[in-house]
């Protein structure tokens, strides 16, 4: 574990969420970082979208080589998961994983998460490494009615937590039609 030095203000940590019910038990046969596809098939149907950032530590560090999955359902409202695989978009991968670079940078290809039973639009996120214990959150859209009643998101009592966790998507650059957005994870060791 790396000291915070005396000179800098810490960062506010990414608070945890549940990982919930939905973490594939059996991991599909693509997990790259591109959601939007299984292998070589059909670009899945939803609005696709970008999500990049970087996970650093207290200090502001980044933490590089760090292991990130993420999850998130269909079109539909469906995961990657025995409950729901024989309702789910078979050209939409569900859940990705990639490694940190060295500045702490990540990038998912994936689309834009939608709302389902009492849930608000939302992606999990885990992030492992050999110098952290495992970390679990997941990250919400800006403007979503549900964010108010999602039952997940307000488990954090403070309004500043729940905004930690809740970003923009604005049109990507770079393509037509798609949306980004930046999600940086403080861990908190």
């Amino acid at each position: 574990m790396k000291k915070i030095s005396q000179n800098v203000t810490p960062l506010l940590p990414t608070p945890s969420q549940d990982e919930g019910p939905f973490y594939p038990p059996t991991l599909p046969p693509d997990q790259d970082n591109d959601l939007t596809r299984m292998g070589d098939g059909p670009v899945a149907k939803g609005v696709i979208t970008c999500i990049s950032g970087r996970v650093l530590d207290p200090s502001g560090h980044p933490v590089q080589h760090a292991v990130i999955e993420i999850w998130q359902c269909d079109y539909q409202g469906f995961y990657y998961h025995p409950k729901t695989m024989q309702r789910r978009d078979p050209t939409y991968q569900g859940f990705g994983t990639t490694i940190t670079d060295a500045d702490g940078r990540y990038l998912f290809r994936t689309i834009r998460p939608v709302p389902y039973d009492n849930r608000a639009p939302h992606i999990h996120f885990k992030v492992r490494g050999t110098a952290f214990d495992e970390f679990t959150t997941q990250m919400y859209i800006v403007g979503e009615l549900r964010n108010d009643h999602d039952f997940v998101l307000n488990k954090l009592r403070r309004p500043e937590e729940r905004e930690r966790l809740i970003i923009p998507l604005k049109p990507a650059r770079y393509e037509a039609k798609a949306l980004a957005g930046r999600f940086n994870i403080v861990l908190g060791y």
